[in-house]
Parts: C-alpha cells; structure tokens; sequence
C-alpha cells in the first residue's frame, strides 16, 4: 500500500493516524527527494510510538545522536584499506572516488540486535538510509529478516525507490513524501535560526535561494549557509551576466583564491538561476552548466570559470 505525505508534517500525516489507531506495521519504506525530511520524521515517528503518541525531544535527541539502546541506526559504507568508515563520515573528495554500499555484516548486525531484550521500549526500532544502496547478498539477508517473526519495526529511507528489490518492497508499507512548495520552503526558511542573518544580507536574493533548493528543506539550508560564507563582493560581482573579458579574469581569479571548491559548487547553481532569471537566454545557462560539471569533476576551477565565463562574454560580443 502506498501512502502519500503530502505536507511531511508528522502532526498532519497519514503516521499521525497509524499512531493514534496503533495499527503500526513492522516495516516501512520512506521515499521521495533528497533532503526533504524522511529520516527526521521517522525519527519522530520512532520517539511518538515509544511515548505514546507524545513528541518527546529527549527522546528524539537521543535517537538522533544514536544512543538509545532499543535504536539502530544503518547506513552505506566505504570500504577504505580493509576499514569499513560510514558515509556520514567520509570525506567529500573520497565520496567521488569510492562506491558505497550497505553490506551484508552490517544487515546481520540486526538480528544480533533484536536477540537482545528492548530494555526501554515495547520493540526495536532499525532505521537503514540510502536503502537504495543494499547491495544483492544484503539484499537477501534483509528479505530473510523481514519475513521472520521479530520484535523489531523497520524503517528504510530511500530517494531511489526503484533500486530496491520488489520483494522487500512488497513487505513493507509505503510512505510517499514530496518536494515542498514554494511557499511552505519560504515558511520553514522564516521560521528558522537562519532567517535573521539570511535577511541581514541584502546582496542574497531570498527568493533565488528558495527556488535552487528544488522543495527540499536540507538542501536550503545548505544553499544559505554555503552563500553565507562567500565574500558578498563576489556575489555582487556577479549578479549579473559579465561581457568584459578583462573582469572575467578578474572574479575567475578571484573565486579560485578567496572560495573553496565546495562552496564555488554552491555559488555556480546560485549564479545560473540569477542569470537565468534576468535573461532567459538558453547559451548563457549552457555555458554556466559547463563550468558546474567542470567544478563537479574537479577540474582546474580558475580555468574552469574562465572558459565559461568567456564563452558568455563572447557570444554576447559576437550578436
């Protein structure tokens, strides 16, 4: 069965209800976009369903740092000179080399877990991430776990409902998440720690921000904080498309001295939606789509700029 949670609002949605009837299944599938709350709301689901339909934030903190000991929480690893190291751990440069994976050992972990008594909860509570990421023998080893009686209620997080194998899928009840609107991703941003430093820094254009985060609350948090820390004359410098070929050297040069290249990753989506906006012309994003790629595949990022800025400059010269 395939459940829609239209909002992603635990106090609104379809788990609300499977709490207060307590016809709460012993597997679930969370799906949707990256970053759109899934893992936050299980866990609320998981601390609701320990206290009795009640949100109890030292519960929900304990979940989240992983030290309640009715709580497992799995994730993909790398595996790195014969050392398993999660991915919430790695390096961002590594993650571009290396495939992760969630591994058989780790899926028997879980049996190892439920063996033993719930020593603060009725059951206990598994959470896999990135399930998309099982691979075929944990696959097979999940599958056998969940058609064996146990004491235990999973919950699989996926963005890539399709990778995962259908009969696991068959055994578990689907609940769908959504990408926010517009206005509900301009509500959250309000109500958040960031809205007042965001609003303070007029040269950042909050409506640019919300729609680069395509719906996804994780992913505006990352936009704000990332073009936070960008010197604000770079941003200015940039606000609107360059035709001079001696300022593209110029901010090029400049973006490889004063930004590293993660946060230059972040000022290219925020400058293509920019100029994009102001121009709707299809040459120009193309253009800023190819030093994004380049960025993304860690070429030299002052070379990369150049080029694609002066590819810019020079069809609007040849017009």
């Amino acid at each position: 069965m395939d459940l829609n949670s239209s909002n992603n609002n635990l106090e609104n949605n379809i788990l609300k209800q499977v709490i207060l009837k307590k016809n709460i299944s012993n597997a679930y599938i969370f799906y949707g976009p990256e970053d759109v709350g899934k893992k936050d709301e299980a866990i609320k689901f998981i601390s609701q369903i320990i206290n009795e339909n009640n949100l109890d934030t030292k519960i929900i903190q304990r979940i989240r740092e992983n030290n309640h000991p009715d709580y497992l929480f799995i994730e993909p690893t790398y595996l790195l000179k014969a050392n398993l190291i999660n991915q919430s751990e790695i390096d961002k440069d590594i993650k571009h080399k290396y495939k992760p994976l969630i591994r058989v050992n780790q899926i028997r972990s879980i049996n190892t877990f439920l063996s033993r008594v719930s020593i603060e909860a009725d059951k206990k509570f598994i959470i896999i991430n990135d399930a998309h990421l099982l691979n075929e023998a944990s696959s097979n080893c999940l599958l056998k776990t969940l058609e064996e009686p146990s004491n235990g209620l999973f919950i699989l997080i996926t963005s890539k409902l399709n990778l995962i194998i259908d009969t696991i899928i068959s055994r578990c009840q689907k609940i769908k998440f959504s990408s926010y609107s517009y206005k509900d991703l301009k509500e959250k941003l309000i109500q958040s720690e960031y809205f007042d430093e965001l609003n303070n820094k007029k040269y950042l254009d909050l409506e640019n921000i919300i729609f680069i985060s395509n719906g996804s609350p994780g992913k505006l948090y990352k936009n704000i904080t990332k073009l936070m820390n960008i010197p604000e004359s770079i941003v200015l410098d940039l606000k609107n498309p360059i035709y001079e070929f001696e300022k593209v050297f110029n901010i090029a040069k400049k973006i490889n001295e004063e930004i590293d290249l993660e946060n230059q990753e972040y000022l290219i989506d925020y400058v293509q939606y920019c100029w994009w906006k102001t121009t709707l012309n299809r040459e120009i994003a193309f253009s800023l789509e190819k030093i994004k790629n380049n960025l993304k595949n860690k070429l030299n990022p002052r070379l990369s700029w150049e080029v694609g800025l002066l590819e810019v400059a020079i069809n609007k010269s040849s017009n």
